[in-house]
């Protein structure tokens, strides 16, 4: 039996698959969990609650997404306090979510499993230039940087220091694929709750303006065990 005033523990955890696509890549990584929480909400499903004065669902997101960028694969857990079947629970959220969300997939994962941020292991991306992009000239540059044995890089933090770290590690995998809109480069960079690899940074590296780009995440990766 639960102690008089002990919220009510979850019975059951459930993995959201999602795309955030259109005019979704402008709003940010808070204002998407607010997105989903509001779909949760109006869903009527009996999801757990955080504690404290402002209580909100409790959901957990695997990895933000930068402002402008869209993904295929986001990756989220939600706590529910009574049993949904997946089907269920998917058509019920979808019957709710805002326009440029997509639940792609819904299953069950063991309530002990690690957090989805602890989980991270690598995250891959597909980029498109918004202007023409020489192949040759997009193809030298990837060779550079692969070829490179550090990529000293500066990034500005939350707390406005800087921050100076080596980019090369964390750049798993770059190819170049030709496509009919012209070269496109496809990115595997370390993604875990301590490092990761952004493509502005690749970008950047690389020569180009990272505003010129469109970025698009297609894969999240997890550690080996991870349901």
């Amino acid at each position: 039996m639960e102690a008089e005033n002990e919220p009510p523990r979850p019975v059951q955890r459930l993995r959201l698959t999602f795309t955030k696509e259109g005019a979704t890549r402008y709003i940010g990584h808070l204002d998407l969990a607010r997105a989903l929480e509001r779909a949760l909400n109006r869903a009527g499903l009996p999801v757990a609650y955080t504690q404290g004065f402002n209580r909100r669902p409790r959901l957990s997101l695997a990895a933000a997404l930068p402002l402008g960028y869209t993904s295929a694969a986001e990756v989220g857990d939600v706590w529910l306090l009574e049993p949904v079947a997946p089907e269920a629970f998917h058509a019920r959220l979808m019957a709710r979510m805002a326009p440029g969300i997509t639940i792609t997939a819904v299953r069950e994962v063991p309530l002990s499993s690690p957090s989805l941020q602890q989980s991270m292991a690598e995250s891959r991306y597909e980029v498109g230039f918004l202007d023409p992009v020489d192949a040759d000239h997009l193809r030298l540059a990837v060779a550079g940087v692969l070829n490179a044995e550090t990529l000293p890089r500066t990034r500005q933090r939350k707390d406005g220091k800087r921050q100076v770290f080596d980019l090369r590690p964390l750049i798993l995998e770059m190819a170049v694929d030709e496509t009919d809109e012209g070269p496109r480069l496809r990115l595997r960079l370390v993604q875990t709750a301590t490092q990761s690899g952004r493509p502005d940074d690749v970008l950047a590296a690389l020569g180009f303006d990272p505003l010129d780009a469109r970025v698009h995440r297609v894969g999240l990766e997890f550690a080996e065990g991870v349901p």
